[in-house]
């Protein structure tokens, strides 16, 4: 796979290189890229995640499994009573107004039984690396267990529940995103940003 060598190589990192087999594009988004995967044209690309853009031009590239743009993912954080699960939910939902979330996600406050309370926290597989140190930057802490992955996200989906509250999360896009027409001409592009 050939690409092009980066100027302001900082920028690129956390978007994606798609291979298309006889050439290569620089600069999707995580959201392009799931757009393009959905389409049978696009289905078989390679894609590769920038995690690291060097000022020489040089890449750190990580291999991302096309699934993973199908999939949500989250982190489940665990509480004893409903009081401290809604402080949860309150601190969590808190640190979106002063630094918006990677991606879209979905946050909920649950009661699962008596004794069991969750703050949910679901977003796309592919912004897991994001939202991982998204909450460590933002210093979020919980006193109870902690849990994550896709599998959590569809036992929290199939379970007995009451849900006590719920918030979607927006980011504050740093790109505009490219979609249909412009997408599909972009693919033809080495640099797509």
């Amino acid at each position: 796979m050939k690409i092009p060598m980066l100027d302001n190589t900082k920028r690129y990192t956390g978007l994606y290189v798609v291979d298309f087999g006889d050439h290569s594009g620089v600069g999707f988004t995580a959201t392009e890229v799931a757009e393009l995967l959905e389409s049978e044209k696009f289905a078989q690309i390679k894609v590769y995640k920038i995690h690291n853009a060097r000022p020489d031009g040089t890449m750190e590239l990580k291999g991302v499994r096309n699934e993973t743009f199908q999939l949500e993912t989250g982190m489940f954080f665990y509480a004893a009573d409903e009081k401290t699960a809604c402080e949860d939910f309150k601190r969590l939902t808190a640190i979106a107004v002063v630094s918006a979330a990677p991606a879209r996600a979905k946050v909920s406050v649950a009661k699962m039984s008596e004794k069991e309370y969750v703050t949910a926290l679901i977003y796309p597989a592919e912004y897991d690396d994001e939202f991982s140190r998204w909450l460590l930057d933002n210093a979020y802490r919980t006193a109870g267990a902690v849990q994550g992955g896709a599998g959590y996200v569809a036992r929290y989906y199939d379970a007995q529940k009451e849900i006590l509250d719920q918030r979607q999360l927006w980011a504050a896009d740093s790109f505009t995103q490219l979609t249909g027409a412009e997408l599909l001409a972009a693919t033809r592009l080495a640099m797509v940003r």
